[in-house]
């Protein structure tokens, strides 16, 4: 065996000194990197709740378009707008379940405050001069009956507007159980209604959602303002 000489060996030494010298500390700090990054990652972002919230009511519409666009699409490229039951039914169920999803998914309707009771208005010196008393000589008290009055259907609209999202979607659900029927009932004078009222159904989710569901207003230049939400009930879909 061939002996080498020490200065060979101590040049080997050192130049593995140097080596590990310099990768000891660059894997440390890509240690600690990772590390630091596995800590982040696991951090909460601040204020993505609110902004989850957000997609997760696009998310609901998008799931929702897709399926019923397919029976739409199907129902009005079939001759004579008539589908296999089978087919027609794969179709519905697909829908059925992306509006059980999106139900689902949607916040909890506040339930309704209570109306504080006001106290009655203690009886005023009788006036004749004035407008508001009663023949008695009392004062009108109806004033305070109005107030109350004025707070239930404030109360109303707000969980009217809350609960929009989920009424549309149940009027949607009657809309496509009434295509389905349509599509397989033998007569196709009936299949244009009925999908009119699907998009019409469809429309109104949409329109829920985008108004109601706390979404950022649109910033694009050239788009007119939306309207406010209305506080009523959705009218209902027309006869098939």
């Amino acid at each position: 065996m061939r002996v080498l000489p020490a200065r060979r060996i101590a040049s080997s030494a050192l130049c593995a000194a140097l080596l590990l010298g310099i990768s000891g500390p660059a894997a440390t700090a890509a240690g600690s990197d990772s590390t630091r990054g596995r800590t982040y990652a696991a951090a909460p972002v601040p204020g993505a709740d609110a902004l989850l919230a957000q997609v997760q009511s696009l998310a609901n519409i998008s799931g929702v378009i897709a399926p019923v666009a397919d029976l739409l699409n199907a129902a009005l490229k079939a001759e004579n707008g008539q589908l296999p039951a089978a087919d027609a039914t794969k179709l519905g169920q697909a829908v059925k379940d992306a509006i059980a999803k999106a139900t689902a998914t949607l916040p909890a309707v506040p339930a309704a405050p209570s109306v504080p009771v006001l106290p009655s208005t203690p009886a005023l010196p009788a006036v004749p001069s004035l407008k508001n008393t009663d023949e008695r000589g009392g004062a009108d008290v109806r004033g305070s009956a109005e107030q109350q009055d004025d707070k239930a259907p404030r109360a109303r609209g707000s969980r009217a507007a809350a609960n929009l999202a989920a009424d549309a979607l149940a009027a949607l659900q009657k809309a496509v159980d009434a295509l389905v029927k349509a599509v397989t009932s033998g007569d196709a004078t009936q299949v244009v209604p009925a999908a009119t009222a699907v998009v019409t159904g469809l429309v109104n989710f949409v329109v829920a959602v985008v108004l109601g569901g706390g979404l950022p207003a649109p910033n694009l230049p050239g788009l007119p303002t939306l309207p406010s939400l209305p506080t009523g009930s959705l009218p209902s879909l027309p006869a098939t």
